[in-house]
Protein backbone atom coordinates (compact mmCIF):
# COMPACT_ATOMS: atom_id res chain seq x y z
CA UNK A 1 0.00 0.00 0.00
CA UNK A 2 0.81 3.48 -0.52
CA UNK A 3 0.76 5.31 3.08
CA UNK A 4 0.90 8.82 4.27
CA UNK A 5 1.78 9.54 7.96
CA UNK A 6 0.99 12.86 8.66
CA UNK A 7 2.45 14.70 11.80
CA UNK A 8 4.50 17.07 13.03
CA UNK A 9 7.23 14.97 14.84
CA UNK A 10 9.80 13.04 13.19
CA UNK A 11 13.42 12.12 13.42
CA UNK A 12 16.02 13.24 14.32
CA UNK A 13 14.12 14.23 17.60
CA UNK A 14 15.00 12.08 20.50
CA UNK A 15 12.24 12.64 22.75
CA UNK A 16 8.13 12.50 22.62
CA UNK A 17 5.86 11.72 19.40
CA UNK A 18 8.73 12.15 16.83
CA UNK A 19 10.53 8.32 17.82
CA UNK A 20 7.00 6.65 17.36
CA UNK A 21 6.20 8.38 14.43
CA UNK A 22 9.41 6.90 13.36
CA UNK A 23 8.62 3.48 14.44
CA UNK A 24 5.67 3.55 12.79
CA UNK A 25 7.24 4.81 9.00
CA UNK A 26 9.84 2.00 9.51
CA UNK A 27 7.73 -0.68 10.42
CA UNK A 28 5.72 -0.56 7.47
CA UNK A 29 8.14 0.30 5.11
CA UNK A 30 10.04 -2.68 6.13
CA UNK A 31 6.56 -5.05 5.37
CA UNK A 32 6.74 -3.76 2.16
CA UNK A 33 4.59 -0.58 1.93
CA UNK A 34 5.41 2.43 0.11
CA UNK A 35 5.43 5.33 3.31
CA UNK A 36 5.62 8.71 2.88
CA UNK A 37 5.71 11.02 6.29
CA UNK A 38 4.31 14.47 6.10
CA UNK A 39 6.52 16.41 9.17
CA UNK A 40 7.58 19.51 10.35
CA UNK A 41 10.99 20.72 10.63
CA UNK A 42 12.98 19.09 14.04
CA UNK A 43 12.70 21.25 17.12
CA UNK A 44 11.42 19.07 20.08
CA UNK A 45 11.95 19.36 22.94
CA UNK A 46 14.42 22.24 23.01
CA UNK A 47 11.64 24.57 21.04
CA UNK A 48 14.39 25.29 18.70
CA UNK A 49 15.06 24.82 15.02
CA UNK A 50 18.79 24.00 14.07
CA UNK A 51 20.46 26.81 12.59
CA UNK A 52 20.02 25.09 8.58
CA UNK A 53 16.44 24.75 8.95
CA UNK A 54 15.37 28.36 10.43
CA UNK A 55 14.93 29.87 6.57
CA UNK A 56 13.81 26.71 5.23
CA UNK A 57 9.83 26.12 3.88
CA UNK A 58 10.00 22.47 2.24
CA UNK A 59 12.59 19.79 2.01
CA UNK A 60 12.41 16.29 1.13
CA UNK A 61 14.81 13.81 1.96
CA UNK A 62 14.84 9.77 2.57
CA UNK A 63 15.64 8.51 5.80
CA UNK A 64 16.07 4.82 5.12
CA UNK A 65 13.36 3.36 3.08
CA UNK A 66 10.61 6.39 4.09
CA UNK A 67 10.58 9.65 1.98
CA UNK A 68 10.37 12.25 4.42
CA UNK A 69 8.78 15.73 3.31
CA UNK A 70 9.42 18.15 5.72
CA UNK A 71 7.02 21.72 5.95
CA UNK A 72 8.30 25.02 7.73
CA UNK A 73 6.52 25.71 10.91
CA UNK A 74 6.69 28.79 13.15
CA UNK A 75 8.51 27.64 17.04
CA UNK A 76 8.31 30.01 19.46
CA UNK A 77 10.77 31.15 22.06
CA UNK A 78 8.72 30.88 24.96
CA UNK A 79 5.48 28.03 24.30
CA UNK A 80 2.40 29.21 25.61
CA UNK A 81 -1.37 28.03 25.24
CA UNK A 82 -1.65 31.02 22.28
CA UNK A 83 1.77 30.33 20.89
CA UNK A 84 1.33 26.57 20.71
CA UNK A 85 -1.83 27.45 18.92
CA UNK A 86 0.27 29.59 15.96
CA UNK A 87 3.10 27.11 15.94
CA UNK A 88 0.05 24.59 15.45
CA UNK A 89 -1.62 26.60 12.84
CA UNK A 90 1.55 27.26 11.01
CA UNK A 91 2.58 23.49 10.52
CA UNK A 92 -1.44 22.19 9.67
CA UNK A 93 -1.12 25.31 6.82
CA UNK A 94 2.02 24.29 5.14
CA UNK A 95 1.90 20.53 5.48
CA UNK A 96 -1.85 20.84 3.77
CA UNK A 97 -0.50 23.08 0.56
CA UNK A 98 2.19 20.57 0.18
CA UNK A 99 -0.19 17.38 0.75
CA UNK A 100 -2.21 19.07 -2.31
CA UNK A 101 0.99 18.42 -4.89
CA UNK A 102 1.48 14.60 -3.19
CA UNK A 103 0.06 11.75 -4.56
CA UNK A 104 -2.98 10.12 -3.16
CA UNK A 105 -2.51 7.27 -0.59
CA UNK A 106 -4.42 4.31 0.00
CA UNK A 107 -4.77 5.18 3.38
CA UNK A 108 -3.39 7.91 6.01
CA UNK A 109 -2.45 7.86 9.62
CA UNK A 110 -2.82 11.24 10.52
CA UNK A 111 -1.34 12.14 14.50
CA UNK A 112 -2.42 14.57 16.86
CA UNK A 113 -1.43 16.49 18.34
CA UNK A 114 -2.06 19.20 16.53
CA UNK A 115 -5.69 18.85 16.75
CA UNK A 116 -6.22 20.79 13.72
CA UNK A 117 -4.37 17.80 11.62
CA UNK A 118 -7.84 16.23 11.68
CA UNK A 119 -9.84 19.11 9.87
CA UNK A 120 -7.41 19.00 7.93
CA UNK A 121 -7.12 15.88 7.10
CA UNK A 122 -10.91 15.33 6.59
CA UNK A 123 -10.39 18.46 3.68
CA UNK A 124 -7.83 17.00 1.81
CA UNK A 125 -9.95 13.46 1.44
CA UNK A 126 -12.54 15.80 -0.15
CA UNK A 127 -9.79 16.39 -2.95
CA UNK A 128 -8.63 13.32 -2.83
CA UNK A 129 -10.28 10.79 -1.48
CA UNK A 130 -8.41 8.33 1.23
CA UNK A 131 -9.79 6.66 4.39
CA UNK A 132 -7.77 7.89 7.64
CA UNK A 133 -7.14 6.82 10.68
CA UNK A 134 -6.99 10.13 13.46
CA UNK A 135 -4.04 8.80 15.90
CA UNK A 136 -4.56 10.37 19.00
CA UNK A 137 -1.53 10.75 21.60
CA UNK A 138 -2.49 13.71 23.58
CA UNK A 139 -5.98 14.50 24.26
CA UNK A 140 -5.10 18.65 23.76
CA UNK A 141 -8.08 20.64 24.69
CA UNK A 142 -8.84 18.63 28.00
CA UNK A 143 -4.75 18.67 28.57
CA UNK A 144 -4.29 22.58 27.97
CA UNK A 145 -7.69 23.01 30.63
CA UNK A 146 -6.12 21.03 33.32
CA UNK A 147 -3.22 23.08 32.87
CA UNK A 148 -4.54 26.38 33.32
CA UNK A 149 -3.51 27.12 29.73
CA UNK A 150 -6.17 27.78 28.12
CA UNK A 151 -9.63 29.16 30.06
CA UNK A 152 -13.27 28.00 29.06
CA UNK A 153 -14.79 30.41 26.28
CA UNK A 154 -14.42 30.92 22.73
CA UNK A 155 -11.25 29.42 21.73
CA UNK A 156 -11.74 25.99 24.05
CA UNK A 157 -14.83 25.83 22.63
CA UNK A 158 -13.47 26.08 18.72
CA UNK A 159 -10.95 23.34 20.09
CA UNK A 160 -13.46 21.03 21.00
CA UNK A 161 -15.69 21.62 17.74
CA UNK A 162 -12.56 20.43 15.78
CA UNK A 163 -12.02 17.67 17.75
CA UNK A 164 -15.73 16.73 17.38
CA UNK A 165 -15.12 16.74 13.87
CA UNK A 166 -12.00 15.08 13.80
CA UNK A 167 -13.66 12.15 15.35
CA UNK A 168 -16.78 12.38 13.14
CA UNK A 169 -14.75 12.31 10.22
CA UNK A 170 -11.84 9.99 10.78
CA UNK A 171 -12.62 6.26 9.73
CA UNK A 172 -10.62 4.85 12.68
CA UNK A 173 -10.08 7.36 15.86
CA UNK A 174 -6.72 5.78 17.88
CA UNK A 175 -5.27 5.95 21.05
CA UNK A 176 -2.41 5.24 23.18
CA UNK A 177 -4.19 3.95 26.57
CA UNK A 178 -7.54 2.35 27.47
CA UNK A 179 -8.15 5.75 29.28
CA UNK A 180 -8.00 7.46 25.89
CA UNK A 181 -10.52 5.21 24.40
CA UNK A 182 -12.73 5.48 27.09
CA UNK A 183 -12.28 8.95 26.66
CA UNK A 184 -13.12 9.12 22.61
CA UNK A 185 -16.50 7.07 23.82
CA UNK A 186 -18.08 9.58 26.02
CA UNK A 187 -17.17 12.11 23.29
CA UNK A 188 -19.44 10.40 20.99
CA UNK A 189 -17.41 7.87 19.11
CA UNK A 190 -18.46 4.51 17.89
CA UNK A 191 -17.63 1.85 20.05
CA UNK A 192 -16.80 0.57 16.09
CA UNK A 193 -14.08 3.58 15.00
CA UNK A 194 -11.96 3.12 18.45
CA UNK A 195 -8.65 1.49 18.16
CA UNK A 196 -6.07 1.04 20.56
CA UNK A 197 -2.73 1.55 19.30
CA UNK A 198 -0.38 2.20 22.23
CA UNK A 199 3.15 3.55 21.87
CA UNK A 200 5.57 0.66 21.67
CA UNK A 201 9.27 -0.20 23.39
CA UNK A 202 12.48 -2.11 22.19
CA UNK A 203 13.14 -4.70 24.84
CA UNK A 204 16.92 -4.85 24.87
CA UNK A 205 18.47 -7.99 24.19
CA UNK A 206 21.19 -9.04 27.45
CA UNK A 207 23.97 -9.03 25.37
CA UNK A 208 23.11 -5.15 23.96
CA UNK A 209 23.04 -3.62 26.77
CA UNK A 210 25.80 -1.77 27.83
CA UNK A 211 28.16 -2.41 30.42
CA UNK A 212 27.34 -0.56 33.98
CA UNK A 213 29.35 2.57 35.34
CA UNK A 214 30.26 4.39 32.08
CA UNK A 215 27.31 7.05 33.00
CA UNK A 216 28.37 7.56 36.74
CA UNK A 217 32.07 7.89 35.10
CA UNK A 218 31.23 9.93 32.84
CA UNK A 219 29.43 12.44 35.46
CA UNK A 220 31.46 11.96 37.98
CA UNK A 221 28.69 9.82 40.35
CA UNK A 222 30.15 7.68 43.02
CA UNK A 223 29.04 3.90 42.51
CA UNK A 224 27.88 3.70 46.20
CA UNK A 225 25.18 7.21 45.91
CA UNK A 226 21.64 6.58 45.22
CA UNK A 227 20.73 8.12 41.65
CA UNK A 228 17.29 8.42 41.08
CA UNK A 229 16.62 10.33 37.73
CA UNK A 230 13.60 11.56 35.73
CA UNK A 231 14.27 11.86 31.77
CA UNK A 232 12.75 13.80 28.80
CA UNK A 233 10.70 16.69 28.10
CA UNK A 234 10.97 19.87 31.08
CA UNK A 235 7.44 20.77 30.24
CA UNK A 236 4.77 22.47 32.40
CA UNK A 237 3.09 19.38 32.00
CA UNK A 238 6.01 17.39 34.22
CA UNK A 239 5.07 19.30 37.36
CA UNK A 240 9.10 19.24 38.46
CA UNK A 241 9.38 22.22 40.62
CA UNK A 242 7.81 19.45 43.68
CA UNK A 243 11.42 16.93 42.79
CA UNK A 244 13.45 19.81 42.76
CA UNK A 245 11.66 20.94 46.41
CA UNK A 246 11.82 17.21 47.34
CA UNK A 247 15.61 17.23 46.83
CA UNK A 248 16.16 20.64 49.30
CA UNK A 249 14.72 18.24 52.00
CA UNK A 250 17.53 15.48 50.99
CA UNK A 251 20.22 17.46 51.02
CA UNK A 252 22.15 15.62 54.21
CA UNK A 253 21.68 11.94 52.37
CA UNK A 254 23.11 10.00 50.57
CA UNK A 255 21.12 10.31 47.22
CA UNK A 256 21.35 12.19 44.46
CA UNK A 257 18.68 13.32 41.74
CA UNK A 258 19.24 13.34 38.03
CA UNK A 259 17.46 15.70 35.92
CA UNK A 260 18.30 15.08 32.06
CA UNK A 261 16.24 17.14 29.41
CA UNK A 262 14.85 19.65 27.37
CA UNK A 263 12.04 21.61 26.95
CA UNK A 264 10.27 24.70 28.07
CA UNK A 265 11.06 25.18 31.15
CA UNK A 266 14.45 23.77 31.81
CA UNK A 267 15.72 27.63 32.47
CA UNK A 268 13.92 28.59 35.15
CA UNK A 269 14.19 25.00 36.80
CA UNK A 270 18.14 25.51 36.54
CA UNK A 271 17.41 28.98 37.84
CA UNK A 272 15.44 27.14 41.18
CA UNK A 273 18.66 24.65 41.23
CA UNK A 274 20.57 27.77 41.43
CA UNK A 275 18.89 29.82 44.18
CA UNK A 276 18.41 26.81 46.67
CA UNK A 277 22.50 25.98 46.27
CA UNK A 278 21.56 22.10 45.46
CA UNK A 279 24.48 20.00 45.52
CA UNK A 280 22.51 16.68 45.17
CA UNK A 281 20.61 18.02 41.75
CA UNK A 282 22.51 17.68 38.25
CA UNK A 283 21.02 18.74 35.75
CA UNK A 284 22.27 17.29 31.84
CA UNK A 285 20.79 18.16 28.31
CA UNK A 286 18.51 15.18 26.15
CA UNK A 287 21.49 12.09 26.13
CA UNK A 288 21.92 10.74 22.97
CA UNK A 289 20.80 7.41 22.51
CA UNK A 290 24.50 5.53 23.75
CA UNK A 291 24.44 7.74 26.51
CA UNK A 292 20.67 7.51 27.68
CA UNK A 293 20.92 3.71 27.82
CA UNK A 294 23.98 4.23 29.89
CA UNK A 295 22.04 6.48 31.85
CA UNK A 296 19.07 3.99 32.32
CA UNK A 297 21.61 0.73 33.39
CA UNK A 298 23.40 3.03 36.03
CA UNK A 299 20.06 4.86 37.76
CA UNK A 300 18.72 3.34 40.76
CA UNK A 301 15.19 4.71 40.41
CA UNK A 302 13.42 5.99 37.47
CA UNK A 303 11.18 9.19 38.29
CA UNK A 304 7.75 10.05 35.94
CA UNK A 305 6.36 13.13 37.27
CA UNK A 306 2.86 14.33 36.20
CA UNK A 307 1.27 18.24 37.49
CA UNK A 308 -1.75 17.69 38.97
CA UNK A 309 -5.18 17.49 36.53
CA UNK A 310 -3.53 16.57 33.37
CA UNK A 311 -2.89 12.86 34.09
CA UNK A 312 -5.87 11.41 32.87
CA UNK A 313 -5.07 13.27 29.45
CA UNK A 314 -1.89 11.80 28.34
CA UNK A 315 0.34 9.21 29.07
CA UNK A 316 4.32 9.36 29.25
CA UNK A 317 5.79 6.97 27.29
CA UNK A 318 9.01 7.16 28.68
CA UNK A 319 7.99 4.85 31.29
CA UNK A 320 7.97 1.71 28.80
CA UNK A 321 11.94 2.08 27.75
CA UNK A 322 12.36 2.48 31.64
CA UNK A 323 10.49 -0.58 32.38
CA UNK A 324 12.33 -2.15 29.67
CA UNK A 325 15.14 -1.98 31.25
CA UNK A 326 14.03 -3.92 34.56
CA UNK A 327 14.17 -0.12 36.52
CA UNK A 328 12.09 0.44 39.72
CA UNK A 329 9.67 3.68 39.16
CA UNK A 330 8.62 6.44 41.36
CA UNK A 331 5.50 7.61 39.52
CA UNK A 332 4.60 11.23 40.92
CA UNK A 333 0.70 11.41 39.58
CA UNK A 334 -2.77 11.89 40.41
CA UNK A 335 -4.59 8.12 41.64
CA UNK A 336 -6.99 8.90 38.82
CA UNK A 337 -4.12 8.91 36.41
CA UNK A 338 -3.11 6.64 33.78
CA UNK A 339 0.36 6.91 34.91
CA UNK A 340 -0.85 5.65 38.17
CA UNK A 341 -3.14 3.19 37.11
CA UNK A 342 -0.38 1.47 34.81
CA UNK A 343 1.70 1.07 38.46
CA UNK A 344 -0.66 -0.49 40.11
CA UNK A 345 -1.30 -3.24 37.18
CA UNK A 346 1.89 -3.48 36.63
CA UNK A 347 3.23 -3.18 40.53
CA UNK A 348 6.44 -2.07 39.60
CA UNK A 349 7.00 0.48 41.97
CA UNK A 350 5.24 3.27 44.06
CA UNK A 351 2.78 6.10 43.12
CA UNK A 352 2.93 9.99 45.03
CA UNK A 353 0.23 12.32 44.90
CA UNK A 354 1.36 15.94 42.91
CA UNK A 355 2.56 19.00 45.78
CA UNK A 356 3.89 17.03 48.20
CA UNK A 357 7.51 17.38 48.40
CA UNK A 358 8.07 15.51 51.58
CA UNK A 359 6.68 12.47 50.27
CA UNK A 360 8.33 12.23 47.75
CA UNK A 361 11.37 12.66 49.66
CA UNK A 362 10.25 10.26 52.39
CA UNK A 363 9.46 7.65 49.28
CA UNK A 364 12.76 8.22 47.64
CA UNK A 365 14.80 7.75 51.47
CA UNK A 366 12.57 4.58 51.46
CA UNK A 367 13.09 2.95 48.34
CA UNK A 368 17.17 3.85 48.44
CA UNK A 369 17.12 1.50 52.11
CA UNK A 370 14.95 -1.43 50.46
CA UNK A 371 17.43 -4.06 49.82
CA UNK A 372 14.63 -5.79 46.93
CA UNK A 373 14.22 -3.00 44.61
CA UNK A 374 14.96 -5.60 41.99
CA UNK A 375 11.47 -6.96 42.09
CA UNK A 376 9.88 -4.17 41.01
CA UNK A 377 12.38 -4.09 38.44
CA UNK A 378 11.34 -7.76 37.07
CA UNK A 379 7.50 -6.79 37.68
CA UNK A 380 8.41 -3.55 35.01
CA UNK A 381 9.78 -5.86 32.60
CA UNK A 382 7.41 -8.34 32.87
CA UNK A 383 4.36 -5.77 32.22
CA UNK A 384 6.12 -4.35 29.58
CA UNK A 385 6.29 -6.73 27.27
CA UNK A 386 2.61 -6.61 25.99
CA UNK A 387 3.57 -3.12 24.62
CA UNK A 388 7.00 -4.51 22.53
CA UNK A 389 7.66 -2.61 19.46
CA UNK A 390 7.08 -5.46 16.95
CA UNK A 391 3.81 -7.09 18.33
CA UNK A 392 1.90 -3.50 18.79
CA UNK A 393 2.57 -2.23 15.28
CA UNK A 394 1.90 -5.49 14.07
CA UNK A 395 -1.30 -5.20 14.74
CA UNK A 396 -1.90 -1.41 13.76
CA UNK A 397 -0.46 -2.45 9.91
CA UNK A 398 -3.46 -5.29 9.99
CA UNK A 399 -6.08 -2.63 10.75
CA UNK A 400 -4.52 -0.27 7.97
CA UNK A 401 -5.00 -3.19 5.65
CA UNK A 402 -8.57 -3.66 6.86
CA UNK A 403 -9.08 0.12 6.06
CA UNK A 404 -7.87 -0.11 2.23
CA UNK A 405 -10.49 1.42 -0.04
CA UNK A 406 -10.22 -2.15 -2.46
CA UNK A 407 -11.52 -3.90 0.76
CA UNK A 408 -14.21 -1.87 1.68
CA UNK A 409 -17.27 -0.96 0.34
CA UNK A 410 -17.91 2.71 -0.06
CA UNK A 411 -20.50 4.40 0.81
CA UNK A 412 -22.28 8.04 -0.44
CA UNK A 413 -18.75 10.05 0.44
CA UNK A 414 -15.63 8.41 -0.28
CA UNK A 415 -14.50 9.31 3.48
CA UNK A 416 -17.40 6.92 4.53
CA UNK A 417 -17.01 3.35 4.34
CA UNK A 418 -18.94 0.01 5.78
CA UNK A 419 -16.70 -1.88 7.50
CA UNK A 420 -17.23 -5.14 9.12
CA UNK A 421 -16.82 -5.16 13.23
CA UNK A 422 -14.11 -7.40 13.74
CA UNK A 423 -12.02 -5.06 11.52
CA UNK A 424 -11.82 -2.56 14.17
CA UNK A 425 -10.21 -2.66 17.51
CA UNK A 426 -6.67 -4.39 17.63
CA UNK A 427 -5.42 -5.11 20.87
CA UNK A 428 -1.77 -6.16 21.86
CA UNK A 429 -2.00 -10.26 21.88
CA UNK A 430 -1.77 -11.47 25.61
CA UNK A 431 1.43 -13.74 26.68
Amino acid sequence: MNITVWGINYAPELTGIGPYNQALCEHLSANGHSVRMVTGFPYYPSWKKQPADKRAIYRTERMGNVTVHRCRQYVPRRPSGKTRILHELSFVAASFLRQLFLPRPDVMVVVSPPLLLGAAAWLLTLLKPAPFCFHVQDLQPDAALGLGLLKRGWLTRALYALEALAYRKADRVSGISEGMLQAFASKGVPKLKIVYFPNGVTIPEPETIPRPGAFRDRNGIAKDVFLAAYSGNLGVKQGLDVLIEAARRMQTCKIRILISGDGARRESLMRLVKNHGLENVLMLPLQPEEHYREMLVDIDLAVITQETGTGQFFFPSKLLRTLAFGKPVLTVADETSELSGALGMGRFGVNVEPNQPGRIADAIQELSQQSDLQKFGAAGRNFVQQFEFDRVLTDFEVMLRRMRPQTLRQYKTPSLWIIERNDLRIQPQSD
